[in-house]
């Protein structure tokens, strides 16, 4: 699991506990996953390149620094990556913004793509892909292939909680993909569910069953 980096802030680690708790309304799971991704947000990019322009304070002119290169990209798979997502475009609002539909098939488990829309570019862009749940992987693994196809070179995948098996599983798909998460819990489950996870985010986040 080298290719994984655990965000163990006091803050992100507070708000996940109260987020696992099943009696969470699921107004209070939204909030609390858009303040999440605030603060992994700063570690995802912590290393982006700066480079100086000039600009006038009020008081004189100054060399100061600022973001280098294209945009970033954040790609969402739908539907729960947009808990994460919406929480990025708040600290980076100039992002692009990538949707990648894939839904597990309960029987195959096996990831169906039903949607795929990307900005032009990509080789020349970082990525940061998002989605809560690392469990089988096999979604996460298929939309980092889909991106790569698009000609992606630099991508991070962001993920509030992984199981083992999921996360060694994506690292060998992607060994070239760092993986940044809040948690890695103990394993899945019969039904391919994190434990003790926080159940299915999607329908935590919205509501549904």
């Amino acid at each position: 699991m080298s290719t994984a980096t655990v965000i163990d802030h006091p803050l992100v680690q507070h708000k996940l506990t109260i987020m696992r708790d099943k009696e969470t309304s699921t107004s209070s799971f939204r909030q609390l996953l858009r303040e999440i991704a605030h603060l992994m947000c700063y570690e995802v990019t912590r290393d982006l390149e700066l480079t100086e322009i000039t600009i006038e304070t009020p008081i004189a002119e100054m060399r100061a620094p600022t973001l280098a290169g294209k945009k970033l990209v954040f790609c969402s798979i739908l539907r729960a990556g947009n808990g994460l997502l919406e929480g990025m475009l708040d600290l980076v609002p100039s992002a692009r913004v990538a949707h990648i539909g894939l839904y597990r098939d309960p029987k195959t488990l096996i990831p169906v793509e039903y949607y795929f829309k990307a900005p032009e570019d990509l080789e020349d862009r970082l990525i940061i892909v998002v989605d809560p749940m690392l469990a089988t992987a096999n979604s996460a693994i298929v939309a980092v292939e889909r991106l790569k196809e698009r000609g992606a070179k630099n991508l991070r995948f962001v993920c509030l909680l992984g199981a083992p098996e999921g996360v060694r599983k994506f690292s060998e798909a992607h060994p070239d993909v760092p993986i940044f998460t809040a948690a890695i819990d103990e394993k899945l489950n019969e039904h391919a569910y994190i434990v003790p996870g926080l159940g299915d985010a999607g329908d935590r986040m919205y509501g549904t069953k």
